[in-house]
C-alpha cells in the first residue's frame, strides 16, 4: 500500500495553526476587522484559465474582479452575523475582507472573461490572449 503525503497539505495545516495562535494572542479584536486570503483553484486549459473559489453566502455584487495585464484580483467581504457582546468558543466561519491575486504565466484576454456564482462557488473563465493559444497547422499532401 502506498501512502502519498502532500507537503502542501502539511504547510496549510501549519499555516492554519499559526493563524489561530496569532488571532488568539490579539486582544478581543472584532472578527470583521481581519482580512483573510481566499483559497482558489486555477485550472489551465489549452485556450483559457478556469479559476474557482468558495464564497459561501456571497452574491454576484459582493465580489469584485479586476483583470489588469496578466494579473487577476478577486476582492470582497464576508459579512459576519455576530453580536457585539457575544463570546465565541469557536469562530471559524469566514468574516471580513478578502483579496486574492493570481498571475498566470501567459497573457489574458479580459474582454472575453466570464464569471458567475452558483451555490456559493465562484467560477471565472478567462481566455488566453490569441497569441498564446495553441495553433493547429494542417499538413497538405504534396
Amino acid at each position: 500500500m502506498t501512502i502519498y503525503i502532500s507537503p502542501y497539505r502539511r504547510m496549510a495545516t501549519l499555516r492554519d495553526a499559526m493563524n489561530r495562535m496569532f488571532e488568539e494572542s490579539l486582544p478581543d479584536s472584532p472578527s470583521g476587522e481581519r482580512e483573510m486570503m481566499l483559497a482558489v483553484d486555477v485550472q489551465v486549459e489549452d485556450e483559457a484559465y478556469e479559476i474557482t473559489a468558495l464564497v459561501p453566502g456571497l452574491e454576484a455584487n459582493d465580489v469584485s474582479i479586476e483583470i489588469l495585464n496578466n494579473t487577476v484580483t478577486l476582492r470582497g467581504e464576508f459579512s459576519a452575523s455576530e453580536k457585539k457582546e457575544s463570546k465565541y468558543m469557536v469562530c471559524e466561519l469566514p468574516a471580513g475582507h478578502f483579496s486574492r491575486v493570481v498571475t498566470p504565466p501567459t497573457a489574458l484576454d479580459p474582454s472575453k472573461a466570464e464569471a458567475n456564482i452558483k451555490n456559493g462557488v465562484l467560477h471565472l473563465h478567462i481566455p488566453k490572449a490569441e497569441a498564446h493559444r495553441p495553433k493547429t497547422i494542417k499538413v497538405l499532401a504534396g
